[in-house]
C-alpha cells in the first residue's frame, strides 16, 4: 500500500474535527436567531411581574483606567442609576477599562499569545455586578456612552452574594455573546441583546469585554437587570432548543466542554483493547503529536476516549508545555487540577488567571499542583485569581526556581507582606503587580534601586505613581540606558520645567513607547528633543498637555518613522483641522484626538 494512505487518513480526520467545529458554530448562529424568536413571543403574566434594577455595587473587576482611591474613571461607577446617559462623550463618572484598540498588544513588551486558546474566548477584561433582587433574567440592557460596541459577553451566576450561606454549587450561565464586532458610531446607545432563559435565578450578572476594535476607550455608565421572580414556564418548542443546544463554548456543559466532563473523560474513560489501531500504527509518535497540538483542551479530552493509542498522545506531557486554563475559569477547580496534574509535570507556561474564585480552588490544592507542575515553569499569569494568599506566593518562590514571568495583576485580596516571597524568584524577569497592595512610601527610592539593580531593564510601568519627581527619574535614566517602554502616564509631580523630560530623550535613545498621559506640562521643547534622539519611538501619549503645538508634532513624525500611536487627545492646541492635516501627510500613523463635551 502507498505509503501517501497514512497520511491521508490522518488528515481526513483531521478535517472531520475542522467541518464539526465549523458545523457547531453555524448551528450557533441559528440556535440564536430561534431564541431571538421565541423570545419576542414571551408573554409575562400579571402576577408575575417585571422587575427592572440597576446593579447594587461591584464585586469584582479585571481593571479600570482610574486610581484605587478615586471614582473618576473607575468600574464603581457602573453601580447605581446613569450618571451620564443619554449624553455622549468622554465623561469621569463613567467605567473605563484599562485599554484599548491593539497597541497594547503591539508593544516590544506584549506577552505571546497561549497556544490552543479556543478560537471563542477572546474576553480581555470583566466585571461582575450584583443586584438586590434574584430573578429570571428576560433582558440585560448596558448603557454606554462612548465607543461603544466592548461588551462580547454576558454571564448570569445562581450564587446570591448576599446570602449568609455558601452555595452548595455554583454554576454560571450565558445569557448572551458574540464576537467582537466594530460599531462604526462612537455615540452613546443603549445596547440591548437578546438574551437565552436560564433555569435558575440570578442577582450577579458579569459583562466581559474585548476592546481590541475599538479606536478609544469605552465608556460605559450602568447595567439594568429585567427579570421575573417566578420561573417562566418553557413552551415545549423552546426546552427543545434548550436540551439540543450544542454552542461549542467553554463554559458549555450540554456539548461536554466543560471542566467538569473533562475531568471525568480524563480520569474513568475504559478503553478496550483492540486488534490494531489501523494507519496510526504506521505513523510517527512524533506526526502525532504533531497533529494533536492542533487540538483545543475539549477537543483533547474527546479524543483520548477513542482508543489507548490516542488516549496515550493525548495524555503525553508534551501536550501541555503550554496551557491555558483561564478559558474555562468558570469551571476550573481543586478537582480539575488534580486530574491534569500528572499531564503538567512539563508545562512552562500556565495561564490560570480568573480562576479558582469564590472557593473553586483552594491554597491547597494549588499548593499541590505547584509541588507537582512547577519546576519547569518559565510564565505564570495569575491575574484576578483572588484565591492567592502568602502561602501560595512562598510556594511559588519554592517551587518555581525557573520562574521568568509572573503576572499578579488585580490580585488585591494579597497582603503586603506576602510580596516579599518574590524576592526569592532569582531568574525572574517580568513582574506585573497592577492593582495589588504594594506599599511603597517613596518612589524615588525605589527609581535609585532600579537604576543601580536593574541595569538591563527594558520595561518599566510607573502609571499613577503619585509620588515620584525628576530625581527618581534622574536615577531611572542614568541607570537603565536600555529602557524600549516607559509609562508615566497620571504622574502628577512629574513636571517639564525640571529638565525631567528632556533628559529622558538625551539618555534613553532606544525608547519605542514612552506614556505622558494627562502631564499638562509636556512643551514643545520636550516633542522637540524626542524627535531629535528618540527617533525608535511607537507609540507616544501626551494625552491632556497644553503646549504641545502641530508644528513641533510635525519634526517629530517626520524623525519617528516608525511611529504608529499618537495620543493627542484634549490638547488645547492640536484642533481637528490640524490632526487631518497631519493624518494625510502621515496616514500610517493613528492619530488619536478627543474633545471635552
Amino acid at each position: 500500500m502507498s505509503p501517501v494512505f497514512p497520511m491521508l487518513t490522518v488528515l481526513t480526520m483531521f478535517y472531520y474535527i475542522c467541518l464539526r467545529r465549523r458545523a457547531r458554530t453555524a448551528t450557533r448562529g441559528e440556535m440564536m436567531n430561534t431564541h431571538r424568536a421565541i423570545e419576542s413571543n414571551s408573554q409575562t403574566s400579571p402576577l408575575n411581574a417585571e422587575v427592572v434594577q440597576y446593579a447594587k455595587e461591584v464585586v469584582d473587576f479585571s481593571s479600570h483606567y482610574g486610581s484605587e482611591n478615586s471614582m473618576s474613571y473607575t468600574m464603581w461607577n457602573l453601580a447605581g442609576v446613569p450618571n451620564v446617559f443619554p449624553s455622549s462623550g468622554d465623561f469621569t463618572q463613567t467605567a473605563v477599562f484599562r485599554t484599548y484598540g491593539t497597541w497594547w498588544d503591539q508593544c516590544p513588551s506584549a506577552s505571546l499569545p497561549f497556544k490552543r486558546t479556543p478560537p471563542n474566548f477572546q474576553s480581555q477584561d470583566y466585571v461582575e455586578l450584583t443586584f438586590e433582587q434574584q430573578v429570571y433574567p428576560t433582558a440585560v440592557h448596558v448603557l454606554e456612552t462612548y465607543h461603544p460596541g466592548a461588551v462580547i459577553r454576558i454571564l448570569a451566576c445562581s450564587a446570591n452574594p448576599y446570602s449568609p450561606n455558601p452555595p452548595a454549587e455554583v454554576r454560571w450561565e450565558i445569557l448572551w455573546s458574540e464576537r467582537p464586532t466594530k460599531v462604526n458610531a462612537s455615540q452613546a446607545r443603549q445596547f440591548k441583546p437578546c438574551i437565552k432563559q436560564i433555569n435558575f435565578p440570578t442577582n450577579l450578572i458579569r459583562l466581559e469585554v474585548n476592546s481590541s476594535l475599538l479606536e478609544y476607550y469605552t465608556e460605559l455608565d450602568a447595567v439594568v437587570l429585567h427579570g421575573v421572580k417566578d420561573k417562566p414556564v418553557l413552551s415545549l418548542k423552546t426546552s427543545l432548543i434548550d436540551m439540543n443546544d450544542i454552542e461549542d463554548d467553554a463554559y458549555a456543559e450540554k456539548d461536554g466542554c466543560g471542566m467538569d466532563s473533562l475531568n471525568k473523560k480524563f480520569s474513568s474513560a475504559v478503553l478496550g483493547e483492540g486488534p490494531n489501531n489501523g494507519y496510526f500504527d504506521k505513523l510517527p509518535y512524533e506526526l502525532i503529536q504533531l497533529i494533536l497540538n492542533h487540538l483545543t483542551l475539549p477537543d483533547l479530552c474527546r479524543l483520548a476516549q477513542t482508543c489507548k493509542l490516542l488516549s496515550q498522545h493525548c495524555c503525553d506531557p508534551l501536550q501541555y508545555i503550554h496551557l491555558n486554563l483561564q478559558p474555562y475559569w468558570a469551571k476550573l477547580d481543586d478537582t480539575s487540577l488534580e486530574f491534569l496534574q500528572s499531564r503538567c509535570t512539563l508545562v512552562q507556561w500556565l495561564n490560570l488567571s480568573w480562576t479558582g474564585n469564590r472557593g473553586f480552588i483552594s491554597v491547597a490544592g494549588f499548593s499541590r499542583f505547584l509541588k507537582v507542575c512547577g519546576s519547569e515553569l518559565v510564565r505564570l499569569e495569575l491575574s484576578c485569581s483572588h484565591f492567592l494568599n502568602e502561602t501560595c506566593l512562598e510556594v511559588i518562590s519554592e517551587m518555581c526556581p525557573n520562574l521568568q514571568a509572573l503576572n499578579l495583576s488585580s490580585c488585591d485580596k494579597l497582603p503586603p507582606q506576602a510580596f516579599n516571597h518574590i524576592a526569592k524568584l532569582c531568574s525572574l524577569k517580568r513582574l506585573v503587580l497592577y492593582r495589588t497592595k504594594v506599599e511603597i512610601e517613596d518612589y524615588d527610592v525605589i527609581a535609585s534601586m532600579i537604576g543601580a539593580k536593574c541595569k538591563k531593564l527594558r520595561t518599566l510601568d510607573l502609571w499613577r505613581c503619585k509620588n515620584i519627581t525628576e530625581n527618581g527619574i534622574a536615577e531611572l535614566a542614568s541607570g537603565c540606558p536600555l529602557l524600549e517602554e516607559l509609562d508615566l502616564g497620571w504622574c502628577p509631580t512629574l513636571q517639564s520645567s525640571t529638565g525631567c523630560f528632556t533628559r529622558l530623550a538625551h539618555q534613553l535613545p532606544n525608547l519605542q513607547k514612552l506614556f505622558l498621559t494627562a502631564n499638562r506640562s509636556v512643551c514643545d521643547t520636550d516633542i522637540d528633543e524626542l524627535a531629535c534622539n528618540c527617533t525608535r519611538l511607537q507609540q507616544l501619549d501626551i494625552l491632556g498637555t497644553r503646549m504641545v503645538s502641530p508644528a513641533s508634532l510635525r519634526k517629530l513624525l517626520e524623525s519617528c518613522k516608525d511611529l504608529s500611536l499618537l495620543d493627542v487627545s484634549f490638547c488645547s492646541q492640536i484642533d481637528n483641522r490640524a490632526v487631518l492635516e497631519l493624518n494625510a501627510s502621515f496616514p500610517k500613523v493613528f492619530i488619536k484626538k478627543s474633545f471635552t463635551q
